[in-house]
C-alpha cells in the first residue's frame, strides 16, 4: 500500500487552479472518503468512482480508501475530477504505474459503465494547466477536438476509464466502446451580412464605422423599422479577426458556457442579443453553486447588442457599468470571486417613446411629454455617458430609395478594409503602451500625453466643457472618437473638423 497522486484542475470563472489528487490506502472497514472541501456534486463521486472501476473490469481494492484534493481550502465543483480520483486510486493499489499517473492532468467525468463523459470548460481547464508548466493531458474522447486547440501540450483522448488504466500501464485487454460524444457547436462560418443593403441614415453608417475602428460602444435612437437592428447585426462583419489569443479567449467561455467549441479557434467575432426579460444573473453571469458566463462574457471581443435597450430592467443595464470601464466580470460569492474578461462593444438601440411613432412622419404620437421622458430615463445617465457614440436614426424615405438605386453604397469590405487600415495606424501609434484600440486609452494620455492636441484644435470641446454640457468622461470619450476619425481619414492626428464631428456623433440626441 503506498499514497499515489495526481493532478486536476478546478476552475472558477476563467481561473484555473491546478489540484493535487491524493489517494492512499490504509486499514479499516471497506469505505471511499473524499475531502478536500468538494461540493456535493464531487462528494457523489464515491458511487460513480466505484461503479465505473467495477463495470470496466478495473475494480478498486476492497480497503479504507481516502482521497484528498489539495489545496483544501479552494473550493472545487462539478464532477471533473472522477477521472483523476479513479486513477490515484489505482495508482496507490498498484494496478498502474504511479510515476506516470503523476507527470499527468487528468480531466473528466465517469458514467456508471466506466465511459468517459464529456465536460465543459475543457479548453478553459487545459491552457491554465499548460500556463503551469503541465504537458500531458488526459482528456475524454469526446473532448479531443477542443483540446487540442491549446498549442504545445500534449493530448490524450480515451474512451473510458479502462483505456485510461491502459495508457498508464495496466495490464489489460482493450475493449472497443461507443465514444459518448459532446453536442457540436454551432458553425460560425455564416457569411456577415452586407453593409451595402443599408439605405440612406449616413450618419449611423459612418457612426457604424467608427464604433468598427475604434472598438467604441453606440447607442441608436430612432423610430421602429428605421434599421437599427439592421446596422447593429452588420458591425461584426466590420471587425476584423480575431488573433490566436483573443481567439483562444472567444473559445474558452464558448466552452465554460456549454456552446460548444468548433473544431478550430472561432477567429469571427461574437455577437450577442439578449432578449430584453434577462435577468442580471443571465447578461452579467453567475449561478448558484457553479457560476456560469452570461451574455456579456460571451460577447467579449465581439458585440454585445440590447435591443429595445429600455425595456431591459433598470438594474440590468446598469450592472454593465463596471465592465464598460474595466472590461473585466467580477461576480462575488461569500468564499471566492469569478472574474471573466468582458471587452465588448455595447450596441443599445431604443425607440423614442413606448408606441415608437415620436419623430416621424406623417404619423401621430400618442404618447404625452413625461411618459416619454420617462420611457427613455430607464436608461441611467451614467450608463449613456459610458457609450461613446449616440446617433439618431431616420426612417428611409421614397427619395432616399430612389437614389439607392443609382448612387453606390459603401459595402461589408470596403469598409472592413477602412477599418483593418485604421486599427494599423492606431496599432502604430499606440506600440509600447499596451493598448491596442483608442477606446482603450486612457484620457489623461490623450490630454497630456505625447499626442496632446493644440488648444485650437479643441476649443469646442473646451467649451461644452466649460459650459456643462458634457462631463469630463465625455471629454476623453470624444477624444477617442475623434482619434479614430483621423486614423479612419489617414491623417496623423485629429484637426477641427474631427473634433467636430466626434462632438455631433456624440450629442446629436436630445434626450
Amino acid at each position: 500500500m503506498m499514497v499515489a497522486r495526481t493532478h486536476s484542475v478546478a476552475l472558477l470563472g476563467m481561473t484555473g487552479s491546478m489540484v493535487e489528487v491524493e489517494a492512499d490506502m490504509g486499514n479499516g472497514l471497506p469505505t471511499l472518503m473524499i475531502i478536500g472541501l468538494p461540493d456535493t456534486a464531487l462528494a457523489d463521486a464515491r458511487d460513480r468512482v466505484r461503479a465505473a472501476a467495477t463495470n470496466s473490469g478495473c475494480p478498486l481494492p476492497v480497503s479504507k480508501i481516502t482521497v484528498n484534493l489539495s489545496p483544501a481550502a479552494l473550493p472545487k465543483h462539478g464532477s471533473t475530477f472522477d477521472l483523476a480520483i479513479a486513477m490515484a486510486i489505482l495508482a496507490a493499489a498498484g494496478t498502474i504505474s504511479a510515476a506516470s499517473v503523476e507527470s499527468v492532468v487528468h480531466l473528466g467525468e465517469l458514467s456508471l459503465d466506466g465511459r468517459l463523459r464529456p465536460m465543459n470548460g475543457v479548453l478553459p481547464a487545459i491552457a491554465a494547466a499548460a500556463r503551469a508548466g503541465f504537458r500531458t493531458f488526459v482528456v475524454p474522447a469526446g473532448n479531443r477536438h477542443e483540446a487540442e486547440l491549446v498549442p504545445g501540450v500534449r493530448i490524450v483522448p480515451v474512451a473510458s476509464m479502462r483505456d485510461a488504466a491502459i495508457f498508464h500501464g495496466g495490464a489489460f485487454d482493450p475493449i472497443d466502446l461507443e465514444v459518448l460524444e459532446g453536442s457540436d457547436a454551432a458553425d460560425d462560418s455564416e457569411p456577415a451580412p452586407e453593409l451595402a443593403d443599408v439605405i440612406g441614415n449616413p450618419d449611423a453608417v459612418l457612426a457604424l464605422v467608427a464604433a468598427a475602428a475604434g472598438g467604441h460602444h453606440m447607442f441608436m435612437l430612432g423610430p421602429p423599422g428605421a434599421g437599427k437592428t439592421m446596422l447593429a447585426s452588420r458591425l461584426t462583419g466590420l471587425l476584423p479577426d480575431l488573433d490566436t489569443a483573443r481567439a483562444l479567449e472567444v473559445s474558452s467561455i464558448r466552452s465554460l458556457s456549454g456552446a460548444g467549441v468548433p473544431r478550430t479557434l472561432a477567429t469571427r467575432p461574437p455577437f450577442e442579443s439578449p432578449h430584453h426579460t434577462a435577468s442580471a444573473a443571465a447578461l452579467i453571469g453567475g449561478g448558484s453553486k457553479q457560476i456560469r458566463p452570461g451574455a456579456a462574457a460571451r460577447a467579449c471581443h465581439g458585440v454585445l447588442f440590447l435591443d429595445e435597450a429600455p425595456e431591459f430592467a433598470t438594474n440590468v443595464l446598469d450592472a454593465l457599468r463596471q465592465p464598460l470601464e474595466s472590461g473585466v466580470i467580477s461576480i462575488h460569492r461569500a468564499n471566492a470571486v469569478a472574474k471573466f474578461p468582458a471587452r465588448f462593444q455595447l450596441i443599445l438601440a431604443a425607440n423614442p417613446c413606448p408606441c415608437g411613432q415620436y419623430g416621424a412622419a406623417e404619423l401621430n404620437c400618442t404618447c404625452t411629454p413625461n411618459t416619454r421622458r420617462r420611457y427613455l430615463a430607464r436608461l441611467s445617465g451614467p450608463l449613456l455617458d459610458r457609450i461613446d457614440i449616440q446617433v439618431q436614426v431616420r426612417r428611409v424615405t421614397a427619395g432616399e430609395l430612389r437614389l439607392a438605386r443609382t448612387e453606390p453604397r459603401l459595402n461589408t469590405a470596403q469598409a472592413r478594409e477602412h477599418v483593418v487600415s485604421a486599427r494599423r495606424q492606431m496599432a502604430h501609434r499606440l506600440r509600447g503602451t499596451g493598448w491596442h484600440l483608442n477606446s482603450e486609452v486612457a484620457g489623461e494620455w490623450l490630454r497630456s500625453g505625447p499626442h496632446r492636441l493644440h488648444h485650437e484644435s479643441t476649443e469646442v470641446l473646451d467649451r461644452a466643457l466649460e459650459r456643462g454640457g458634457i462631463t469630463m468622461r465625455a471629454y476623453d470619450r470624444i477624444l477617442r472618437v475623434a482619434w479614430t476619425l483621423a486614423d479612419l481619414d489617414g491623417v496623423d492626428q485629429p484637426e477641427r473638423d474631427h473634433i467636430g464631428r466626434a462632438l455631433y456623433l456624440r450629442k446629436s440626441l436630445a434626450l
